[in-house]
C-alpha cells in the first residue's frame, strides 16, 4: 500500500521552557508508538521532533492512509461449554458471539483447536484495518492524555461556552499527509495546513505549509523559525562560543541553561553585554547565580577561570541595531546584581557566631527538633569523629566549623538563594578572620550535593560533613522516614552515597560499625538536649522533642540500606555483581579496603586455577552449613590417615605464613595468588577423601581440615561467589 509522511503540529501559547525538551520527545513518541501499533505506520518509520516555545511537532515518514486488513483469531469457550450434545450453540456460546457484535452465525465457521489440556472454540475473522483519520484521532486523544505535563491549564474555547484542558492553550493544529489536510478535531479545533511564524521577524502569517516534507524549511524561511530543538541548540551553543572567542573569554558549558534558554526563543541571537566592574567585590558564586537564575546569561570567565564583568545573552528577534536590547538587559542585571551587593554588604555587618540564637527558631523536622539543637547534637558527632581519624585538634576545629556551620541559613543573601548555604558561610568565616580550614569545611559539609560533586578539601569538612549525613541518615530511619520505591524526600540515598564516598576516597581506615555505634549512641544522648536548654536565650519559645528510638529493626534496616547503596554504586563503577557479591560477602568493616579488594578479587578471576577453586570452596562451604553443630579448626594430624589429606594440610601449613603477612601487609592480589597453589591438593582431596565418614573422630578431623581451608581462601573475599 501506497504511503506518504505525515505532519502533526499543535501550535500553543508558550510552554513551560524546563519542561520543553521532554514533552517534545514524549509528543513525538507517543504518537509515532500509538500510530505503529494500529500498523498506519512501519516500525522502520523515521520519528522528527519539532519543538519551540510555542509549537509541538512531529515528522514521521511511511505512514499509510489505511492499515492493511488483519487476521485475527479469537478464543470463545471450551467446546464442552459452547456446544450441547448434538453439537448446537449453547446460550452461553450465543451471548458470547453477540459480545463481540455477531448476531447470527453457523457453528461451521467457528474453528476448533486445543488449548491446554480442553479442546476450544476460535472464531478467525479479517478485520479491516483502521483509516488514517479514525487511527489519528485515537494517537492524538491518546497522547494528550499521557504527556507528562505536571499541571494542566483550563481554558475556554472561542465558543464561550465549552472549557478543555491542556499544558497551554493551543490556537491551531495541522495534520497533514503528504498534501492532504486529515480533518482531525482535537481541543475544539479542526486541523488544517497553516500555522505562524515568529511574531517579530516572519515574512508572512499565517504560513500554509505546502506539504509535510516542507514544514521545517518553510518554517525557516517565511517563518524564521528554527523549528528542531536540537538545532537551535546548536545554533545558539555555536554562537555562544564564537561571541566568547570574539572578546578572548571562556565559556563554561552549562547543558542544564543551554536547554533553557533553546526552550524560551524560536530565533536565537547571541549578544554580548556587560555590567559594572565593582560587583566583582560580590563573590562570584553569588553573580553567576544570579546571572544563570534570574536572567538565563551565560557568564564569562577570563583564562584564569575568574568571572569578568562580561555575560552572554540569547535574544528571540534580530534587530539591525541591537544596542537597545542590550542596554535593557544591562539595566535590568544591574539592578539584580545590585541586591546581591546588598545583601553581602549587609549580611557582613553581623558575624555568623551572632545568628546561633536564631537557628532555635529554625525547624530541622517537626519530630527531632530544630537546627539549633541539632547543631549540638552534630558538634558532639563530628567531634568524635575528628578524635577517631585525626585526634584531639582535628576534634576541636571540628567542633569550630560545626557550630558555625548552619548559621549562613539566617543570612539575607542565602534566604535570596538558597542554593548558596554553606559556600556564603565559607565567604562570610573567611572575612571574619577565620583560618580557611574552618572556612573551607563549613562550605564543604554539603558536599558531595550530587553524583560526581567534589568531596571535602580537608579532614575538618570531612568530619563535619559525615556528621551532618550520618545524623540526618540515622534519625529519619529512627523516625519511619526510609525512602520507599522513588520517593526520597529527604535524599538519604545521596546522604549515603556521599558517607560511602567519603570513607572510601579519603582513604579513612574506620570501620563502619563503630562508626554507625558511636552515631547510634550519640543521637540518643538526651543529656545533649538538656545542655542545648541550657544555652538557649528563650528557653520557652522551642518545644524539646523527645529522642527517637533506635530498636534494633531500625539498626539492621538502616544496615542493609547502606550495604544495598554500596553493593550498586560497586557495580556501577564498572564492577560485576560477582566481584561485588564476593568482597561484600564477607562484610568488610573498612570501606577504604574494597576498592583493593575488588582488584585482588578480578586479578584472581583470571588464573587459570581461579574457577577450580571457587567451585571447591562452594562445595566446602555447602559441607559445613550442613554440620549443625559448631566446628573447631583444629586439626590432628595423627588422624590423617589418606595421602590426600596429608597434602592439603601440609600445604595449609606452608601457605598460612604467606598469606597471613601479604593480609596484613594488604596486598590482597598477593594474598589470592598464593591460594593457586592449593588447586592440585585441594582437587586431589576431593577426589579420594570422603569427609562424611561413620568414624566420628575421623569426620571432625577432616571437617576441621576444611574449616582451615574456607578461613585461608577466604580471607579477602568469598571466592565462592565466583563460582558459575
Amino acid at each position: 500500500m501506497e504511503t506518504q509522511n505525515l505532519l502533526v503540529e499543535l501550535l500553543v501559547e508558550e510552554l513551560p521552557p524546563k519542561s520543553l525538551k521532554k514533552l517534545g520527545e514524549s509528543f513525538a513518541n507517543l504518537l509515532s508508538q500509538s500510530l505503529i501499533s494500529q500498523c498506519l505506520a512501519a516500525k522502520t518509520s523515521t520519528v522528527t521532533s519539532y519543538t519551540t516555545p510555542r509549537r509541538l511537532a512531529v515528522h514521521l515518514t511511511k505512514v499509510m492512509s489505511q492499515a492493511p486488513d488483519q487476521q485475527q483469531s479469537h478464543k470463545l469457550m471450551p467446546v464442552a461449554i459452547g456446544l450441547d450434545s448434538s453439537g448446537q450453540p449453547t446460550p452461553a456460546l450465543i451471548k458470547k458471539m453477540s459480545s463481540i457484535n455477531i448476531e447470527t452465525f453457523d457453528v461451521s465457521q467457528l474453528k476448533r483447536a486445543m488449548d491446554g489440556k480442553s479442546e476450544a472454540l476460535f472464531l478467525e475473522r479479517t478485520v479491516t484495518g483502521t483509516t488514517l483519520i479514525n487511527g489519528l484521532q485515537i494517537a492524538l486523544e491518546q497522547v494528550m492524555s499521557q504527556l507528562p505535563i505536571p499541571k494542566v491549564m483550563a481554558y475556554q474555547l472561542a465558543d464561550g461556552w465549552n472549557t478543555v484542558n491542556f499544558v497551554r492553550p493551543v490556537h491551531s493544529l495541522i495534520a497533514l499527509h503528504g498534501t492532504a489536510i486529515i480533518a482531525i478535531n482535537l481541543l475544539g479545533i479542526t486541523a488544517g495546513n497553516s500555522t505562524r511564524g515568529h511574531r517579530f521577524e516572519a515574512k508572512s502569517n499565517p504560513i500554509v505549509i505546502q506539504q509535510a516534507d516542507s514544514y521545517a524549511q518553510q518554517l525557516q524561511s517565511e517563518g524564521a523559525i528554527v523549528a528542531s530543538f536540537s538545532e537551535r541548540r546548536q545554533v545558539i551553543n555555536d554562537q555562544l562560543v564564537a561571541a566568547a572567542n570574539k572578546v578572548n573569554l571562556n565559556l563554561i558549558p552549562d547543558e542544564a541553561l543551554l536547554d533553557e534558554v533553546t526552550a524560551l526563543v524560536e530565533h536565537p541571537n547571541v549578544l554580548i553585554g556587560q555590567f559594572a566592574e565593582t560587583f566583582l567585590e560580590v563573590p562570584q558564586e553569588c553573580l553567576i547565580l544570579t546571572m544563570k537564575a534570574n536572567q538565563k546569561y551565560f557568564p564569562l570567565f577570563d583564562h584564569h577561570g575568574k568571572l569578568t564583568n562580561r555575560f552572554l545573552l540569547v535574544s528571540n528577534i534580530c534587530p539591525n541595531d541591537p544596542h537597545a536590547i542590550i542596554d535593557g538587559n544591562e539595566r535590568v542585571v544591574r539592578s539584580r546584581l545590585a541586591d546581591a551587593k546588598f545583601f553581602f554588604d549587609q549580611d557582613r555587618k553581623k558575624p555568623l557566631i551572632s545568628r546561633l540564637p536564631g537557628l532555635d527558631n529554625v525547624i530541622y523536622h517537626h519530630q527531632l527538633g530544630t537546627q539549633g539543637l541539632r547543631i549540638h547534637y552534630l558538634c558532639a558527632l563530628a567531634s568524635e569523629i575528628g578524635a577517631m581519624i585525626g585526634g584531639n585538634q582535628l576534634a576541636n576545629d571540628a567542633i569550630q566549623a560545626t557550630k558555625l556551620a548552619k548559621a549562613d541559613l539566617l543570612t539575607d543573601m542565602v534566604g535570596e538563594f538558597p542554593e548558596l548555604q554553606g559556600v556564603m558561610g565559607r565567604y562570610y568565616a573567611q572575612h571574619e578572620g577565620l583560618n580557611d580550614t574552618v572556612a573551607y569545611a563549613i562550605e564543604d559539609h554539603y558536599k558531595p550535593r550530587y553524583a560526581g560533586d567534589t568531596l571535602p578539601r580537608n579532614l575538618v569538612g570531612v568530619c563535619v560533613a559525615l556528621a551532618d549525613k550520618l545524623e540526618t541518615l540515622v534519625n529519619l530511619f529512627a523516625i519511619g522516614q526510609v525512602p520507599t520505591g522513588d520517593k526520597d524526600p529527604y535524599a538519604l540515598r545521596r546522604h549515603t552515597l556521599g558517607i560511602i564516598r567519603i570513607l572510601i576516597e579519603k582513604d579513612l581506615p574506620v570501620e563502619l560499625d563503630k562508626l554507625l555505634e558511636l552515631v547510634f549512641i550519640i543521637v540518643q544522648d538526651e543529656t545533649i538536649t538538656q545542655q542545648w536548654r541550657q544555652t538557649m536565650v528563650n528557653k520557652q519559645s522551642v518545644a524539646i522533642p523527645q529522642r527517637p528510638i533506635l530498636t534494633n529493626e531500625v539498626i539492621e534496616q538502616l544496615r542493609r540500606f547502606i550495604s544495598e547503596r554500596l553493593a550498586g554504586t560497586l557495580r556501577e563503577q564498572g564492577y560485576t555483581a560477582q566481584e561485588v557479591d564476593a568482597v561484600l560477602a564477607l562484610n568488610p568493616q573498612y570501606l577504604n579496603e574494597i576498592p583493593k579488594r575488588l582488584a585482588a578479587v578480578r586479578a584472581f578471576s583470571s588464573l587459570p586455577e581461579a574457577a577450580s577453586l571457587a567451585a571447591a570452596n562452594k562445595r566446602v562451604i555447602n559441607i559445613l552449613k550442613k554440620i549443625e553443630h559448631e566446628i573447631n579448626d583444629q586439626v590432628n594430624p595423627k588422624l590423617l590417615r589418606e595421602e590426600a589429606e596429608k597434602a592439603l594440610h601440609q600445604t595449609l601449613l606452608d601457605l598460612t605464613d604467606k598469606v597471613d603477612q601479604a593480609f596484613k601487609e594488604k596486598d590482597y592480589i598477593v594474598t589470592l595468588q598464593i591460594l593457586a597453589e592449593l588447586k592440585t591438593v585441594v582437587d586431589t582431596f576431593f577426589d579420594h577423601v570422603m569427609v562424611n565418614v561413620d568414624d566420628e573422630a575421623l569426620r571432625t578431623n577432616r571437617l576441621a581440615l576444611l574449616k582451615q581451608l574456607q578461613q585461608i581462601m577466604n580471607r579477602v573475599a568469598d571466592i565462592s561467589k565466583l563460582a558459575s
